[in-house]
């Protein structure tokens, strides 16, 4: 079965989807699965790619420079030339593969948007549907719907972009304060990866109304502040400018006039052309995708967590074992992706019934809102209560594409439960497949397609494949070589990888599969002599009857 993989993609999360091709196509089984690679620009254009234009750190690096600047294609005057593949419409999909595999994220990625259009040329895709894709992606309605299965209260508040600009700002603060307490956590609704998230922690109306601005994907600049900086420093800020992950991006608009700007050059010369306009003393740039309505919340104390669910055959949710993240004053875009701050452990560091009341919960959120296939839902333990009282479980954020980088939380989870990374891409694929078979479009096709690759598991569970042992030790070096090499056989899919860890001449540990994700050796020699969580005993017993079509 030819599999395209997407990534990239028009929303504010797209680095993280070029990481996630990448995992994807190192990971895919070579043995079930043809991948071709199918890169999407920030204007929504298509394009085969080849494996090396994956190579680069992230997507502005795989692009020729404007005027020495790093940019998005939005901001070239040519993108097709510059993109090195070849462009098709998706009425050319069915010539290229026969499943698309997403694994974008973010507006028109992640809110049924793509979904939509792969239905409309019959082309089947991984994970949820329309429904569920459109649900996920809103944050207001979310907490809506979240109170109305589980009946759960979180304080919040909205406010529109239109009506916070002609609001009493003071006086909307004021009323937040009183309404919320503090800190105050806002939310651009539409976002994922904790892009445009802000935490206002003291009553510092300023400092709210920067947040407010930052969410709103939208700054403010005084032209006599820019006189005053010489041509490196101009060069800094229209660069930043460019990081979509922490401000506005292009192309953007300047407010004031309805002026459209597209790159840092541009940006430079027209702040330049206004410094000379005495009428004008600040500037207002906004996103061309800036959001429309702002979420307010209340700050929640306790135990974060997120936890993935994954569907059986019957579409029945199955949670996956919850993963608490500690250590982190704010889990925001930084913290997930560019520094180590954030620890995590599974399953949550609580009692056995605390982490099963999380997976019950996130199963009936999943099932009621009409997700399918799979999801990571987000949320918190609380303290709230009378002591020896039971501790509320607290949602919120159903995530229905999560991040696909090598060490994601949702990968973590499902090797808990005996899934490699291989084994869980097979296992999106097909029971998306499945999934998509109950919408009653192109049924047959789509039933004969799930017959042709379940012949092939069946087939690849009943013939012997010679086992790869992959030895290592002593050196943390060594352990995260073996990682790789397991991962990589398992991908081509012709031989059983295990790895063996040789502790010494006299000791050697065959090391099981839940614990690939151990980070050093001394984590995984405490692993080998610790017996194994009941949480994780139990959700892989429970899980059994999904796993035993893909594990051996």
């Amino acid at each position: 079965m030819r599999i395209g993989l997407f990534f990239g993609g028009p929303s504010r999360e797209r680095d993280v989807s070029f990481a996630g091709g990448r995992t994807a196509l190192a990971n895919l089984n070579k043995a079930l699965f043809e991948p071709v690679l199918v890169f999407v620009s920030g204007w929504g254009r298509f394009y085969i790619v080849q494996p090396d234009f994956l190579q680069h750190a992230g997507i502005r690096d795989s692009l020729p420079k404007l005027d020495g600047f790093s940019v998005y294609d939005e901001s070239l005057e040519d993108g097709d030339e510059a993109i090195p593949g070849e462009r098709i419409e998706p009425e050319w999909f069915e010539e290229y593969f026969d499943m698309a595999f997403l694994a974008m994220h973010g507006p028109d990625c992640e809110d049924g948007a793509i979904q939509g259009l792969l239905e409309w040329h019959k082309m089947p895709y991984t994970g949820p549907g329309i429904l569920g894709s459109g649900l996920g992606i809103n944050k207001i309605l979310q907490n809506h719907l979240i109170a109305l299965v589980n009946g759960q209260e979180k304080k919040t508040a909205t406010i529109s972009r239109d009506a916070w600009q002609g609001a009493d700002q003071a006086a909307f603060f004021a009323s937040l304060v009183s309404h919320l307490g503090l800190p105050i956590v806002i939310k651009a609704p539409h976002q994922g990866s904790s892009i445009g998230v802000a935490i206002v922690r003291e009553n510092d109306f300023a400092l709210f109304q920067r947040s407010v601005n930052q969410c709103f994907f939208t700054t403010q600049i005084g032209l006599s502040d820019w006189e005053k900086l010489d041509e490196q420093a101009k060069r800094d800020y229209a660069q930043r400018t460019a990081t979509l992950s922490a401000t506005i991006g292009y192309p953007l608009v300047i407010e004031n006039t309805g002026e459209y700007v597209t790159g840092p050059a541009e940006l430079i010369s027209t702040l330049d052309g206004f410094a000379d306009d005495a009428k004008t003393t600040t500037l207002t740039l906004a996103s061309i995708n800036a959001e429309d309505e702002l979420l307010f919340e209340e700050f929640i104390s306790g135990q974060e967590f997120s936890c993935g669910v994954i569907q059986d055959d019957d579409g029945l949710a199955v949670a996956l074992p919850p993963t608490e993240i500690f250590n982190a004053e704010a889990f925001d875009y930084e913290t997930k992706y560019l520094t180590s701050v954030a620890k995590k452990r599974i399953p949550v560091g609580t009692t056995l019934e605390n982490n099963r009341a999380i997976q019950l919960a996130v199963e009936q959120v999943f099932t009621k809102l009409g997700i399918n296939v799979y999801s990571r839902i987000d949320g918190f333990l609380t303290h709230e209560g009378q002591a020896g009282e039971p501790q509320r479980v607290l949602l919120h954020d159903p995530n229905t594409i999560p991040g696909m980088s090598p060490t994601s939380l949702i990968f973590k989870q499902m090797v808990e439960i005996g899934m490699n990374l291989s084994d869980s891409l097979t296992y999106l694929i097909r029971q998306s497949l499945r999934e998509r078979i109950r919408t009653g479009k192109d049924t047959f096709r789509l039933k004969q397609m799930l017959a042709d690759l379940d012949e092939r598991l069946a087939a690849r569970l009943t013939t012997p494949l010679p086992e790869q042992r992959i030895h290592f030790g002593p050196t943390d070096d060594d352990w995260t070589r073996a990682k790789a090499e397991y991962n990589a056989a398992a991908a081509q899919g012709d031989t059983l990888p295990q790895l063996v860890y040789l502790k010494s001449k006299m000791e050697t540990h065959e090391v099981p599969v839940h614990f690939l994700f151990k980070d050093t050796l001394a984590e995984l020699e405490e692993a080998l002599a610790t017996p194994r969580h009941p949480l994780l005993l139990e959700t892989t017993q429970r899980a059994r009857h999904v796993t035993q079509r893909y594990v051996k």
